[in-house]
């Protein structure tokens, strides 16, 4: 038995719906398909030109020539033009003009280091492109290799790439459809398509029904005619919406729009410094040599090293990378790197019912006996005497699972069984006991169970009547499945009533604890399911989800445009709690309803049906046991079963996010500080303050040990993080005028030192020390820096830097200071100004911190009066 009705309705499980017919069509109705009956069979053979004994060899070549082979082939982007567009965009410019200039300056160091940093920020983008490819070759694994088809009047077997519409096949169990079909001859096929469509049960198909490709046939055997091959099936929709689908992740977007703001800064400097040196040249000093030209791009390249953030890709890798490895402890692999922040901004979670928030396991929840004789262990025992023992349906499962006693059948012999069959809508036995005694039991859908004993849904006057059908609108109204229960002990010609069965595919034990987590995290939580809207509803309820469903094709029109969700369509979405009867094409246009709401949205799936939503979404999450497709397609797999890691995975991302952007606040400060300190030394004393070759140390000796910040100790927030780039633009400033007005100040007091004979008395003070010693106190500084702006507490109070990153801190610096001592790179200076340095920076960190502190007093102030003006407006 594959499949039984909902209580009431008298009808199957719900099919997904597909363009039948029409081969070369690419969209799919959203409406449920009627059965089609002798006269709709025949019509549909004649338009596909075909017949019931299928085409000749020449009429298949010609159509194979126009539909092309029935595989799923998707355009995308050739993998050289995907790894030259890493080298395209405002950063990769930059960092290019910064290399062209020193490789013509034959600045090896530079040039070296410069365009290192390039490619390695390239070969990482151009890996995590390649997961599309993966997506769409394990769609591609679901195919069925080979078929059987009618050609020339015999049966033939050939590869599945060859069918073409019209074409006769025959499947059987354990066969994968390798086409959308019209079932045209047979008696009966129970076909698995879960992964297709999220229906927690096989579907029972008949004469004049679809199947679709890529699904299983479980049971029975039946011949189709071919109504679409390709990328026109179900499955290859499904294939086509991969392929398309794909968001830019915030991460990126911040990065870039970051490099544009500093990108504007340095050109704005750069046009200061180039109009003021020619205006020294020409007007001041009346003459002008090519010469000199080579000193202005000398100092175009020292701005442009300084402000573009050329580590930032590669650190924001890397920092995100060992975050991933601290994912794979919490049972969650990442294998798109931008989820990492993606997850920690994530607002709505759309979570598959079916094996995720479900166990996919079909359970007897209840036994309710009509007889007051009858005991509900005997109902559950007349049930399961009408199963066959090693039956692997998952009915007949579940209900020999439901057996207190295992040892209750061995009483038993079973004499003869007539299997479930779709028109029937039952399974009958006879049994024979110790006493060589003969009973009949049966088990079906519950009309039919009523029927054979006799028992009218019309008939208001019969009490059995009313109370028998009372409690399977009462179990459908909760979304349950009912089984009727049936016995005759006069070899069938008369039936009592036993009772019903109450079919429930269980709630994973962790769901309910592990929404009620995400919603304390902020998340919105919505169900999304292949099955009725009342099986989920009364799932939902049971999670503590809320119960308002909505039906799918009722939200998207079948004309809807993914990539333009109608305005009313994404407001239903973005109130609703959960859908059913959820169509792939539905899922995918659900997430992007969602994201045209300025929502992030995660997704959790595990059949092939949730690959296009997977992906699309900022943060697609392959469940325990998904399927290859969802896996290629998903930024998070879990490795263990049910939602808990989501939840652990999310506060880890959070925790991520928030060492992220404590980087971008120093980097940015940094490189304003740098850029800054560069021009006025110039401009004011006509001095150049820093090397390219102290820069591009600098860069080292800042950011290599900072990728140790993905284990920093952080305060994880309570709410979904994301990039709010006028925050960071306007704190990174703040921050970066700080350390400028430190940075500066030291060429101020060693600038009047050098001017001051007396002082110079003291202590004999050039321009090359002044360059170390800033070079040092850019680099103390810098990381003092990172500990002020890591958290909005005092940098006294807790959290405090984690050991690694305290450690790399420590070990960085002591680097920094023998480099100065040694002179490494840069002109050696005493100790005695390693120390005056050393003791400046720390006064420094003190004053910035006071300064940070009372920034986020005057923003929390200001939230809390919006916060109070918006509940008092509401």
């Amino acid at each position: 038995m594959s499949d039984i009705t909902l209580a009431g309705d008298g009808s199957t499980s719900s099919d997904p719906v597909k363009k039948a017919s029409s081969p070369s069509s690419s969209s799919s109705s959203n409406a449920k398909p009627a059965r089609l009956d002798a006269e709709g069979i025949k019509k549909e053979i004649s338009q596909l030109n075909s017949s019931p004994d299928g085409l000749s060899s020449a009429t298949a070549k010609s159509l194979l020539e126009k539909y092309g082979p029935n595989a799923i082939e998707a355009k995308e982007d050739s993998r050289w033009k995907k790894l030259l567009g890493y080298f395209w965009g405002p950063i990769p410019w930059m960092i290019e003009i910064a290399a062209l200039i020193s490789l013509a300056r034959q600045d090896w160091p530079d040039f070296i280091v410069i365009t290192g940093l390039l490619l390695y920020n390239a070969a990482v983008g151009f890996w995590q492109d390649n997961k599309a490819a993966s997506a769409l070759a394990a769609l591609k694994k679901g195919l069925a290799l080979k078929a059987h088809a009618k050609r020339d009047g015999k049966l033939q077997t050939i590869d599945a790439a060859e069918l073409v519409p019209g074409d006769v096949v025959t499947v059987s169990g354990g066969e994968i459809l390798p086409a959308d079909l019209l079932l045209i001859d047979g008696a009966y096929l129970s076909v698995d398509q879960a992964a297709l469509t999220g229906e927690s049960l096989p579907v029972s198909k008949m004469v004049g029904d679809s199947g679709y490709s890529g699904s299983i046939a479980r049971q029975g055997s039946m011949t189709g005619i071919v109504t679409s091959t390709g990328n026109n099936t179900f499955f290859g929709r499904t294939a086509k919406l991969v392929a398309s689908a794909g968001a830019k992740s915030h991460a990126e977007q911040a990065v870039l729009r970051i490099g544009d703001f500093l990108i504007i800064l340095a050109a704005i400097l750069a046009l200061i410094l180039v109009g003021t040196q020619l205006y020294k040249d020409i007007v001041v000093q009346g003459h002008w040599a090519w010469s000199e030209a080579g000193d202005i791009a000398q100092f175009v390249l020292v701005l442009l090293i300084a402000s573009v953030p050329v580590a930032m890709p590669a650190v924001m890798s890397v920092t995100m990378a060992l975050g991933a490895l601290a994912l794979s402890k919490q049972k969650a692999i990442v294998s798109r790197l931008s989820a990492i922040e993606e997850l920690a901004g994530v607002d709505v979670l759309c979570s598959d019912k079916t094996g995720t928030l479900t166990q996919n396991h079909l359970t007897v929840d209840s036994a309710i006996p009509f007889d007051p004789k009858t005991t509900p262990d005997e109902v559950i025992l007349g049930a399961a005497l009408a199963c066959q023992p090693e039956s692997t349906d998952a009915i007949d499962q579940a209900v020999l699972s439901a057996l207190k006693d295992k040892k209750s059948l061995d009483g038993f012999k079973q004499v003869s069984f007539t299997p479930f069959d779709p028109v029937n809508k039952k399974t009958l036995a006879v049994v024979q006991d110790a006493s060589q005694k003969q009973t009949s039991y049966a088990k079906g859908a519950p009309q039919v169970i009523a029927t054979l004993c006799g028992i009218s849904e019309t008939s208001s006057d019969d009490p059995r009547s009313t109370a028998y059908f009372g409690k399977v609108s009462e179990l459908a109204s909760h979304g349950t499945r009912a089984l009727g229960v049936a016995r005759s002990d006069d070899g069938g010609k008369t039936w009592d009533l036993l009772g019903l069965l109450a079919l429930l595919d269980p709630p994973r034990p962790d769901a309910k604890e592990t929404i009620a987590q995400a919603r304390a995290l902020g998340l919105s939580v919505k169900m999304v399911t292949g099955d009725d809207v009342a099986i989920g509803s009364e799932i939902s309820r049971q999670l503590g989800l809320g119960t308002h469903l909505l039906v799918a094709d009722q939200v998207f029109p079948k004309d809807t445009d993914n990539n333009h969700i109608p305005i009313d369509a994404a407001r239903a979405v973005e109130a609703a709690d959960g859908f059913g009867r959820v169509f792939p094409e539905n899922k995918y246009q659900i997430v992007k309803a969602l994201q045209e709401r300025n929502h992030i949205v995660a997704m959790t799936g595990d059949g092939v049906n949730d690959a296009p939503a997977l992906k699309q979404a900022e943060c697609g999450i392959a469940v325990s046991g998904a399927t290859d497709a969802a896996r290629s397609a998903a930024a998070l797999i879990l490795t263990a079963p049910g939602l808990s890691t989501i939840v652990n995975a999310i506060e880890e991302a959070r925790a991520i996010f928030e060492r992220i952007t404590s980087y971008v606040y120093y980097r940015i400060a940094m490189t304003i500080c740098i850029m800054f300190v560069v021009v006025l030394s110039y401009l004011v004393f006509g001095v150049r303050p820093l090397t390219a070759i102290m820069i591009v140390v600098l860069a080292l000796l800042d950011d290599i040990p900072i990728m140790t910040i993905a284990y920093d100790n952080v305060k994880i927030a309570k709410k979904p993080v994301r990039w709010d780039m006028h925050r960071i633009i306007i704190f990174s400033s703040l921050m970066g005028l700080m350390a400028l007005a430190q940075s500066f100040g030291l060429v101020l007091i060693s600038m009047y030192w050098m001017n001051n004979a007396e002082l110079m008395h003291v202590f004999a003070l050039d321009l090359s020390h002044l360059q170390t010693m800033l070079f040092l106190q850019l680099a103390a500084g810098g990381h003092l820096l990172l500990f002020v702006v890591r958290n909005r507490n005092s940098v006294f109070k807790p959290p405090f830097p984690s050991l690694p990153l305290l450690l790399a801190v420590i070990g960085t610096q002591i680097v920094a200071v023998f480099i100065c001592a040694f002179g490494i790179f840069v002109p050696a200076i005493s100790w005695e100004l390693i120390g005056v340095v050393w003791v400046y920076v720390l006064v420094w960190m003190v004053i910035i911190d006071i300064v940070k502190l009372i920034y986020f007093s005057v923003v929390d102030k200001r939230e809390k009066q919006s916060e109070n003006l918006t509940k008092a407006i509401a």
